[in-house]
């Protein structure tokens, strides 16, 4: 059999990578075992951290909800870095080597902190239950070292696994860009049985043998995939060594800014270019005062001059600047699709406790553990994806006028279920409050059904689906071909910025309803609070961000030769249809 070659796509030699030996489902699959596992360990932390902190280490409840946030937010953050150094230093296979070891360690040593009574405090006594003692500096250090050593592991597996499984399919041959977008649509999909694992069964576990077993779990099984990602080193599509992305970025902005005082020539031949045909971008309107990088002076020389002697920090190619357009592009997408997370966090913050208060028990002798109520959050997402990939999907291929939902698209109904999400949690807890005042009295477990809290779990389940689906694919596809990984980071960001303001929107509140409030809306006892209010300030704000989120979406454009770079696939994309 004659080898067919990837374009642009390498083996584990360097040589190119033939078709028939490399890539496809085989290889994504090995790919995303690693995610698989990674999500098993965050979910696992996320749904038992405020548990762990309030019931273990004895921290108010606002400030446990704060410590989860920061720990999503700074390991979201990570996740930009560890693009960056998977684009421009270690790649995409070592990237997820290295960072996977790391990650094992981090829920290691969470299994050994969790396990060793010096590093937390003592119980509480039953008689004196306001008098707990809160964990100290140490060990609140002990406890945070390990729990961001996992942090820099998750960051640096996270970047690169979904462009690292994308780029095992070529999507130039019109089989494999279409198994590509199916790679993209059932990616949440898979890695969601993970998540769907950690708030059952650990989640379980933790519950009833203790977090050290359930931490230890997460680790044996990252190690596992490990082994058999590493295992799959032969076949593998590498992608081939780009220039240094984060440089290149660098390159243009400080050529713009030393050509800043000259005026733009009427003609585009006075602009520079020698990229291969194939390959180049076209100019475009926006963003104009990067083109100035591309210019053409006396300074620079006559072309063969410059071709001989090219200085990266006078002048850039057009296509390096547009490269760096298409980054700008994506930021009003990026910003207006923040809030979506900050109502996320919420769902392991507040409405956890919620059901901590109120009736979990299914039947007589089944009380459904707290951290376990993710699982309806996991199980409607699943099942709307599903159920989008399998009945919804197939009937847009048979349409000749639409192939689906685009990914702006699929954020929007993301964004549009977190408002419903936030009504909906508003509702509950106001029902909720009102059993704390019939009540009038401290008591353990209030007489009204955790399952009102479904609706808010279901909406926001079914909106994580739609929108990190979205978001996935459309910062992967509209990222600069040698910048896939800093857009998956970009696109992960979201997570960190939504979770960041979750901490600043919730000390804003509690500041100012001191002041001008008879009532805390966020007290240290939620029973004493008015989350209900907080809720729909949440929903009010999502409000005004969609709105947002559609002029940005129906003002986005992609550049006329985007496809060149990323296969003729733009329409995927494009705001024309969305």
């Amino acid at each position: 059999m004659i080898p067919s070659f990837v374009p642009g796509a390498v083996n584990y030699n360097g040589e190119p990578a033939d078709r028939t030996k490399t890539g496809g489902w085989v290889s994504a699959s090995l790919i995303v075992g690693i995610e698989v596992c990674e999500r098993l360990a965050t979910i696992t932390i996320a749904t038992n951290l405020v548990t762990y902190l309030v019931g273990t280490m004895h921290l108010p409840s606002a400030t446990a909800s704060n410590a989860l946030s920061y720990f999503g937010g700074t390991s979201y953050l990570l996740c930009f870095l560890g693009g960056i150094v998977s684009d421009s230093l270690l790649g995409q296979y070592w990237s997820i080597t290295i960072f996977s070891v790391i990650n094992a360690l981090g829920t290691g040593l969470l299994a050994v902190v969790t396990s060793l009574q010096k590093f937390h405090p003592s119980p509480c006594n039953p008689a004196f239950p306001n008098t707990c003692i809160e964990a100290d500096n140490f060990q609140m250090g002990v406890f945070y070292t390990a729990l961001y050593t996992y942090s820099i592991g998750f960051a640096g597996v996270k970047s690169s696994v979904s462009p690292f499984g994308a780029n095992q399919f070529d999507i130039k041959n019109q089989q494999e860009k279409q198994q590509k977008e199916d790679f993209f649509n059932r990616y949440f999909l898979i890695i969601n049985f993970g998540s769907l694992l950690a708030v059952t069964v650990l989640n379980y576990v933790q519950d009833q043998v203790g977090s050290k077993w359930g931490y230890g779990c997460c680790s044996i099984a990252m190690l596992v995939a490990f082994f058999v990602f590493i295992s799959g080193i032969k076949r593998y599509r590498y992608r081939e060594q780009e220039d240094c992305p984060i440089l290149q970025i660098l390159q243009v902005l400080v050529a713009a800014i030393r050509k800043r005082n000259i005026v733009f020539p009427s003609s585009e031949r006075f602009f520079f270019e020698n990229t291969p045909e194939e390959l180049r971008l076209t100019t475009t309107n926006n963003f104009r005062f990067l083109d100035k990088a591309a210019m053409i002076t006396e300074e620079d020389g006559g072309m063969e001059e410059i071709t001989s002697s090219l200085n990266p920090w006078r002048l850039a190619t057009v296509t390096k600047v547009e490269e760096v357009k298409m980054l700008c592009r994506l930021m009003p997408i990026w910003a207006t699709t923040i809030m979506f997370w900050t109502v996320y966090a919420q769902i392991y913050s507040f409405s956890v406790q919620q059901a901590a208060t109120m009736d979990r028990s299914l039947g007589k002798n089944f009380p459904v553990p707290v951290s376990s109520f993710g699982v309806f959050l996991i199980v409607s997402g699943i099942l709307f994806l599903a159920i989008y990939d399998r009945l919804i999907m197939p009937l847009f291929r048979k349409s000749k006028k639409s192939k689906g939902l685009t990914n702006l698209q699929k954020i929007g109904v993301g964004l549009f279920f977190s408002i419903l999400g936030m009504v909906a949690a508003a509702f509950v807890e106001a029902r909720r409050l009102s059993v704390v005042k019939e009540i009038r009295g401290p008591q353990a477990t209030l007489p009204i059904s955790a399952l009102w809290l479904l609706p808010q779990f279901i909406f926001i389940g079914i909106g994580e689906a739609f929108t990190c689906s979205g978001q996935l694919h459309f910062f992967i596809n509209e990222s600069p071909k040698g910048m896939k990984a800093i857009g998956t980071g970009l696109f992960l960001t979201t997570s960190s910025m939504g979770m960041f303001g979750s901490v600043i929107l919730v000390e804003i509140v509690k500041t100012i309803t001191r002041r001008v409030s008879r009532q805390i809306w966020l007290a240290p006892k939620i029973n004493n609070g008015r989350l209900d209010y907080f809720y729909g300030l949440l929903g009010l704000l999502s409000f005004v961000n969609i709105s947002l989120f559609l002029v940005c979406a129906k003002k986005y454009k992609v550049n006329a030769g985007q496809d060149k770079q990323i296969g003729g696939d733009v329409h995927s994309s494009s705001v024309e249809s969305a």
